[in-house]
């Protein structure tokens, strides 16, 4: 590592970050001649930085803070990196790190911490997942107030339509997209095909699928600040809100997985379209476990805009084969490649944790073979079926009381999951909007 930045001279300053609890990057402008203290281990900083609120504060009763003394933790390189990024206004890079104890013990309300723990029951089975994840965003004008469509680099008009799989608007803007795969292969994210998805500069990119678990998430994080970066190089503001625009298609992250044993087999495969009745074990646990899980996978106030019935995002607790509507999908194609795509987190959730709650309600499913019921085959939201929490309050306190994430997260990231969204839904409930005026202020 400290030969590659020896081949930058043109680097003068580093990032040293940690993953928060809202997949926000926390952490500190570093010299380059301090570079070694970071991948050393030697550098500290406060353990409660993994749980704070979406804007930067302290958690009120945040034990971590006002018990402890706001005690420091140890940070550890992750491994991965130096990480270049040649969109800021003077070339630096990203040390990624993650916390430990002081005793050298991992710090469980580090979201990368717990998804380490997840993966590590699957290695006392012998088993390996392999995942891989589509993230959807927006390109929008930044001048305006409210998000609106960007300007098109090529034809100077703005975007206005829904065009999905378009081709004319994936080379209109060719530029930003040629910028992002460069700086994604500087960075060895595994960038795969782009699409122009179904809203006004709405666009999805693909990584392609790892059995190195972790270094997924981290792709997912550094694929997301790397699209805003290089979005801002080129004026637009990339955004990854679960629901810019109130009558536009939402974004997602969606995620596929299998799990391969020992020698390398695909334990979901049987042969048939139908798959494995592991398969079908793993099915059970995420549909069991998924009304208590979705705030990891709606984890603001904006999220819960994109979980509509009839908007391609799922509202109900189902599964199917072949079927976008259901909040668990399993794709067609060869045996071999057998998979179960879990649909419900928007492009806003922390990666680190979406991946922990699915694998670690799949595990549930299938060391207990839950059973997932049949399959749906007709349009799930008329049909009268579990439903996910219908709001962020809901879905707070079924996270907090549910016993299937109790076993997937360990106390510590639990509780400050609980204590953060409780925060920030106080906060929002302050705030009134114009709207709200419009409607009510002589009127009612």
């Amino acid at each position: 590592m400290l030969d590659w930045l020896k081949s930058r001279p043109d680097i003068h300053s580093l990032r040293a970050a940690v993953c928060d609890l809202n997949g926000i990057l926390r952490g500190k402008r570093i010299p380059v001649d301090q570079a070694s203290k970071a991948l050393e281990g030697k550098l500290r900083m406060p353990l409660s930085i993994s749980g704070l609120d979406v804007w930067g504060e302290d958690i009120v009763g945040n034990k971590l803070v006002f018990s402890t003394g706001d005690a420091d933790g140890v940070c550890q390189w992750t491994g991965r990196g130096l990480l270049p990024m040649d969109w800021t206004a003077h070339p630096t890079a990203l040390i990624p790190l993650w916390l430990t104890e002081e005793s050298g013990a991992p710090f469980l309300g580090d979201p990368r911490q717990v998804l380490a723990r997840i993966l590590e029951r699957y290695k006392a089975l012998k088993l390996k997942p392999v995942v891989a994840t589509e993230l959807e965003f927006y390109l929008v004008d930044p001048k305006p107030e409210r998000p609106r469509g960007p300007i098109s680099p090529v034809t100077g008009r703005r975007l206005d339509s829904d065009a999905a799989l378009s081709i004319d608007e994936i080379d209109d803007f060719e530029s930003f997209l040629h910028d992002v795969y460069a700086a994604c292969r500087a960075q060895d994210i595994p960038v795969d095909s782009a699409i122009a998805e179904n809203g006004v500069g709405q666009f999805e990119i693909n990584l392609n699928h790892t059995d190195d678990v972790l270094r997924a998430a981290d792709d997912a994080i550094l694929f997301k600040r790397t699209v805003r970066g290089i979005a801002r190089k080129h004026g637009f503001v990339a955004s990854f809100m679960a629901k810019p625009y109130g009558k536009r298609s939402g974004s997602g992250l969606h995620v596929h997985f299998s799990l391969l044993d020992e020698d390398g087999v695909n334990i979901f495969d049987d042969g048939t379209a139908r798959g494995s009745d592991t398969l079908r074990h793993a099915v059970g646990g995420l549909l069991a476990a998924m009304a208590e899980s979705t705030l990891v996978f709606a984890p603001h106030f904006n999220s819960f805009r994109r979980l509509r019935p009839n908007s391609h995002a799922p509202t109900t607790v189902a599964w199917g084969y072949e079927n976008r509507m259901v909040a668990i999908r399993i794709p067609g194609g060869p045996t071999a490649a057998r998979r179960i795509e879990h649909r419900v987190a928007g492009a806003d959730a922390n990666p680190y944790l979406v991946l922990a709650a699915i694998l670690g309600a799949a595990l549930i499913g299938i060391e207990r073979h839950l059973n997932p019921g049949e399959p749906a085959t007709t349009d799930v939201y008329e049909r009268d079926l579990p439903k996910l929490p219908p709001d962020w309050a809901s879905a707070i306190a079924s996270f907090e009381s549910g016993s299937m994430v109790a076993e997937i997260f360990p106390d510590a990231l639990r509780g400050s999951l609980v204590a953060c969204k409780r925060q920030e839904l106080e906060t929002f409930a302050l705030r009134v909007n114009n709207f709200e005026f419009e409607t009510y202020l002589e009127t009612v």
